[in-house]
């Protein structure tokens, strides 16, 4: 099985080493990393990641994995990064956060339930998609997981239906992967009102600028 991850400048990071400690550790399966070339990308704060290879050279994947962060914003309007995603995009797909939109910028989420992070939910519609606010939403070989730290918990879903139940729980225990966080302020539900008006003002003018990226988008598919 030929696993593989797209990997990007001003990705969130989680988004692709979270599913990657659950993908990388299947049994019978090859996990590469890829990036638009065979550079090093930085993530949204700094760290860098090295790919395996480029897209160009990457083979017909059984599974794909698609991070998010803030880099989709360029990459939605990269043809050639798009075209690739059509290409891999014929069995299993596992998005995490805004990955969500690189898909849906590369024409394949329409008519498909969806997921992505809490402040880009309202935007899926664009794209065709049926928006289920939850933290991961399987549609049919295709798994969405929400913001960030979801990627883990759509990462055990696709092990559980490729591998089986105690493949995946195995890897969990191996984990020790039983959160409790400190806070109960996860979701906008259940975030303090102030902490959650200044995480939508934090992000308020890349959430405008990706509305705008997402309408320009789909107009030209509408107009060619």
């Amino acid at each position: 099985m030929d696993i593989g991850s797209l990997v990007f400048d001003n990705m969130d990071q989680i988004d692709f080493t979270g599913p990657f400690e659950v993908l990388s550790r299947l049994p019978d399966s090859t996990c590469r990393v890829y990036g638009i070339t065979g550079e090093p990308v930085r993530d949204v704060r700094g760290l860098t990641i090295v790919p395996d290879a480029a897209i160009a050279d990457a083979p017909r994947l059984d599974v794909l994995h698609v991070p998010g962060g803030r880099g989709v914003d360029v990459l939605m309007e990269n043809e050639e990064v798009l075209a690739w995603l059509r290409k891999q995009s014929g069995n299993v797909v596992l998005s995490v956060c805004t990955g969500a939109l690189l898909l849906g910028a590369a024409g394949l989420l329409a008519g498909r339930r969806a997921t992505t992070h809490w402040a880009s939910l309202h935007l899926l519609p664009e794209f065709g998609a049926e928006v289920v606010d939850s933290r991961v939403v399987v549609d049919g070989d295709w798994i969405f997981a929400a913001g960030v730290t979801s990627g883990i918990d759509g990462a055990l879903t696709l092990a559980a239906r490729l591998c089986g139940v105690e493949v995946a729980q195995g890897l969990q225990l191996y984990m020790q992967y039983a959160p409790e966080p400190p806070f109960d302020a996860g979701t906008p539900e259940t975030a303090p009102a102030a902490v959650l008006a200044a995480a939508r003002a934090d992000m308020a003018e890349v959430t405008r600028g990706r509305r705008e990226t997402i309408r320009r988008i789909v107009s030209g598919h509408a107009h060619p």
